[in-house]
């Protein structure tokens, strides 16, 4: 502890907003009137003492004075370096202030007591740890700055009370902390005060160095960048004056590009800002890719690029028919949109509310029947572009309607993309297997497409990436699909429905002669006058070795039948021009895979034994004939009750529980032994038993079978019926009746049997169909038994099947 001594009585020297610590020298103004004060009492009051004249450094902080004060004595007076007279103060000591006091002069007399800093010897351990930690601090940041001399003297301080006041001399000290280093009479306690705060500067300023060495390689960074960019656009000057080019590069001046492309307004607004942040944007920011990539995919969308179309309607009735057989129904539809808007054109009324005069059309039918095809013809016949978008397996929601710009690989959506691929505001847009779009965690491209495909709405479509209104109003969209079911109703709604129910036989041979053949004698490497195949061979091929709704399969055999004779011919088997008849199929391509039941031997047809009809059904892959088998189980086995095997849905389940339940109460009626319906189970089946079937239009079908079961009495090989059944026997409509004609058609069945309700439905099928089926619209399940079941021979009691 600091010990203190005998009082004094010395002049005080204020020291404002500055502190002088003991073993400091300081010259001082002698100007300042207080100052001069006070050396002159001291200086008067030494002549009667000896030894140097004393004064009391006060430090006087915002008007107040310090508690403890500085001894100094006054080692020179003279004048300063720029020539104002002042003195030269040695502090000696700490005082602490007492009472004021009187003494010569004008100066402020006070008393003080001496405060003793001796320390013990030999130092203590922690003291002499503080000891060369301050120094080696107080070395590290003087010799950052260069004062190796200094260095050296502070090494050379030994004492603990000199070395913690020789901090006094630091220039980064506030008055504050000087303040508190002199009211720290301990020294050891000082010393450590003033090694934290020696600390804490350096470790300031190391932040402070670190800081800005970053700035300033930064900025060399920067400008090193700066230099060489600078360089480069020199040499590229010179290169171009050396190959004759212009000066300017517009193909990356984006500025220029933007304003002399033709561009909506509200595009070109969204561009030039885009622009104006690519030019604040550094090169090497990832940014700037984003917008680069941005503009070149609204300069390259043809915003008002279209092309006229072409209003010769019956030149365009002419492509659609030399291009495509059948199809009326969207032939018509075509012919009418462009007689429309023809008149549209010479009326001036082009556009009508900001939407022009598109069409969204759908395209629903069996695989095979020309609906892809069919849209490129679409296009040919208007004299626009044609652009394919294939939607099958798409499950997410951004392929429609584009990613937002911030993710990595962003990229428009499908609609967009088909736009900018066209090169045309009013292409026709092939919206391929719509039908086959998923939804998954991603969201559901279905939904997305509603705006597109929404003649109110798709003028002011908004991509997720180009984020600017893109008028599709003018676009023909043609969506095909396989089954109807699978679009989702509110999606449906939006499009005009049209149907392709599959081809008749005739049309298929017209399309076989005038299109497949064609096709595949080129691919075959045949000329046209080499292979020739006839009518009848063609007629078979389609109705023997192919059932289809559509011509693929047909175009297969074709292929085939060409690549076969191709080969023989090759192989010296065969001399060319050959003509393919009938006869020569079975040779070539093998024996046919479709014969009708009517061509069968009686005892090989399905029908050749009672408890089996003949249904109609409609398919993915278009119409098709089902037969129904149906069998009574030996009463021994107990089985009783109903059985139903094929892999049926609910509703077929529950017809054949209605058909069961007609003919048990109504069996007596119609002169049936039902009978045997309580005691013995009853088993219905339908082939192939690994395909799913659902629906009611195998009602009366079943109810035929059952009938036939039980009376004994075949169905009629001839015939094949549709329609569902109720209780009380009324027969109600169903649907897909042209597709099931068609499908009666192809199988070789001439009597077809419908209900009453669906008569008017007849108005689609083709002309040449209907000569050849006798169609029978029936509103009662006893005129179809009357119809369908051949009649009892010789009265004789019928032989039932019984069930293994």
């Amino acid at each position: 502890m600091a010990a203190e001594s005998t009082p004094l009585a010395l002049p005080v020297l204020p020291l404002d907003d500055e502190v002088v610590l003991p073993g400091m020298v300081v010259p001082l103004d002698l100007s300042d009137s207080e100052v001069r004060a006070a050396v002159e009492a001291a200086q008067a009051a030494a002549r009667d003492e000896p030894g140097k004249p004393k004064v009391l450094l006060v430090p006087r902080v915002d008007g107040t004075y310090a508690g403890i004060g500085v001894l100094g004595t006054v080692e020179q007076v003279g004048r300063l370096a720029d020539g104002d007279p002042g003195a030269l103060i040695r502090g000696r000591g700490r005082v602490r202030i007492g009472a004021g006091t009187t003494g010569p002069g004008a100066a402020l007399w006070a008393e003080g007591t001496r405060i003793d800093e001796s320390v013990p010897d030999p130092l203590p351990g922690h003291a002499a740890e503080l000891v060369k930690e301050y120094k080696a601090l107080a070395t590290a940041w003087l010799r950052k700055r260069g004062a190796w001399q200094v260095v050296d003297r502070v090494q050379a301080i030994d004492d603990v009370s000199a070395l913690a006041d020789n901090s006094g001399y630091s220039p980064f000290l506030t008055t504050e902390q000087k303040v508190a280093l002199l009211e720290t009479t301990d020294p050891v306690a000082r010393l450590k005060l003033a090694t934290q705060q020696l600390r804490d500067h350096l470790a300031e300023q190391d932040v402070a160095e670190t800081i800005a060495k970053d700035v300033q390689e930064g900025v060399d960074k920067q400008q090193r960048e700066f230099l060489l960019r600078r360089q480069l656009e020199a040499v590229r000057k010179e290169l171009r004056e050396l190959n004759g080019e212009q000066d300017g590069d517009e193909s990356d001046d984006y500025r220029a590009r933007v304003e002399a492309a033709d561009l909506p307004g509200k595009v070109r607004e969204a561009a030039l800002k885009e622009v104006d942040k690519l030019e604040r944007s550094s090169d090497q920011s990832p940014e700037g890719s984003w917008i680069r990539t941005w503009l070149d995919t609204v300069l390259e969308m043809p915003w008002n690029e279209r092309t006229e179309d072409s209003y010769d309607i019956q030149g365009a009735q002419a492509v659609l028919d030399a291009e495509h057989a059948g199809l009326q129904d969207v032939k018509e539809r075509i012919t009418e949109y462009l007689a429309v808007r023809k008149r549209r054109s010479d009326r001036g009324l082009g556009v009508v509310g900001g939407r022009r005069g598109g069409a969204v059309l759908a395209l629903v039918g069996p695989p095979g029947v020309g609906k892809t095809s069919l849209g490129e013809s679409v296009a040919h016949a208007m004299g626009r572009k044609f652009v394919r978008v294939a939607l099958g397996g798409v499950r997410d929601e951004a392929e429609i309607r584009g990613h937002r710009r911030t993710y990595v690989g962003a990229l428009p959506g499908r609609i967009v993309r088909a736009i900018k691929e066209a090169g045309s505001m009013n292409p026709v847009v092939l919206l391929d297997e719509i039908d086959k779009v998923g939804s998954d965690f991603r969201g559901d491209p279905a939904a997305a497409l509603l705006e597109v495909l929404d003649p109110a709405q798709n003028h002011t479509f908004r991509d997720h990436y180009l984020e600017v209104e893109l008028d599709l109003s003018d676009v023909v969209f043609l969506a095909t699909a396989n089954v109807l079911e699978a679009i989702p109703e509110a999606l449906l709604d939006r499009m005009e429905l049209v149907r392709l129910d599959g081809y008749t036989e005739d049309e298929k041979i017209v399309i076989a002669r005038d299109h497949l053949l064609p096709r595949q004698l080129e691919r075959a490497g045949l000329q046209p006058d080499e292979v020739t195949i006839e009518e009848g061979a063609l007629r078979k091929l389609a109705g023997e070795y192919t059932r289809e709704a559509g011509v693929r399969t047909l175009e297969r055999s074709v292929a085939r039948l060409l690549r076969k004779v191709a080969a023989q011919h090759e192989l010296g088997e065969r001399e060319l021009p050959f003509t393919v008849a009938e006869d020569d199929l079975r040779g070539l391509i093998g024996r046919p895979h479709h014969v009708p039941e009517s061509a069968q031997e009686p005892a090989e047809r399905r029908t050749a034994v009672p408890g089996v009809a003949t249904g109609l059904a409609v398919t993915g892959a278009g119409g098709d004939v089902l037969y129904v088998e149906a069998s009574l189980a030996d009463p021994e086995t107990g089985a009783a009750g109903l059985t139903l095997t094929g892999q049926l849905g609910d509703v077929m389940k529950e017809s054949a529980q209605i058909a069961l339940s007609f003919l048990r109460s109504h069996g007596a009626e119609l002169e049936l032994p039902v009978g045997d319906l309580k005691d013995r189970g009853v088993h219905i089946h339908f082939p192939a038993g690994a395909v799913p079937k659902d629906g009611p239009s195998a009602g009366i079908t079943m109810t035929t079978a059952l009938a036939s079961l039980l009376s004994g009495r075949l169905v009629r090989t001839d015939v094949a019926m549709t329609g569902e059944v109720s209780l009380t026997g009324r027969v109600l409509p169903i649907g897909g009746v042209k597709q099931k004609l068609l499908a009666a058609h192809r199988a070789g069945v001439t009597t077809v049997i419908i209900p009453k309700r669906n008569e008017p439905d007849l108005d689609d099928v083709p002309a040449e169909v209907l000569e050849k089926l006798d169609v029978h619209a029936v509103t009662d399940v006893r005129q179809v038994l009357e119809l369908a079941l051949s009649p009892a021979t010789n009265g004789a009691a019928p032989e039932v099947p019984v069930a293994a």
